[in-house]
């Protein structure tokens, strides 16, 4: 699936509660701009068995009481089964197109940031999507949608005399 294809499974699969696939679509530029800055069209991600995202906890050197949560997507799957040390067998890579890995990066709190690993068969470096830059970037966008006015139409008929 391209990123158009992606962004539209997205705002066909939201619930269909009136709001859900609206604000999908709104925000749909952003997740468009975020994943084209990345190579692959998918990704793998580690989850556990009911589908929770494996996170890792970062601690900062310098500032050992300074944590983020990351979240690591992998190219292949076979990166994503290196990244075990110890394979787990409540640990599955399941493929994901990026733009949902955005989508629900912006929509979890406890994620930090994203690392996408670009290079097939390399762990040592990826591309870090901050959620505070993705959320930053969302929110102005939601915002640019509000202050624009809706047309009213018109009570008054044009062939008024």
């Amino acid at each position: 699936m391209d990123l158009d294809q992606q962004l539209q499974a997205l705002i066909e699969n939201a619930p269909s509660d009136g709001r859900t696939p609206e604000a999908i679509a709104a925000i749909a530029p952003v997740l468009k701009l975020f994943a084209s800055q990345l190579q692959h069209l998918e990704y793998y991600i580690l989850q556990t068995l009911d589908e929770g995202w494996v996170l890792t906890t970062l601690s900062n050197r310098a500032q050992p009481d300074v944590e983020k949560n990351v979240l690591y997507a992998f190219p292949t799957l076979k990166d994503a089964a290196d990244f075990q040390v110890e394979p787990d067998p409540q640990i599955v890579a399941l493929p994901l197109p990026v733009t949902h890995i955005l989508f629900q990066m912006f929509a979890m709190d406890i994620v930090n940031s994203t690392v996408f690993f670009e290079t097939p068969g390399n762990l040592a470096s990826g591309t870090e999507v901050n959620r505070e830059d993705l959320q930053n970037l969302i929110h102005s966008q939601l915002q640019q949608m509000r202050s624009v006015p809706k047309a009213q139409p018109n009570p008054i008929p044009p062939d008024i005399a």
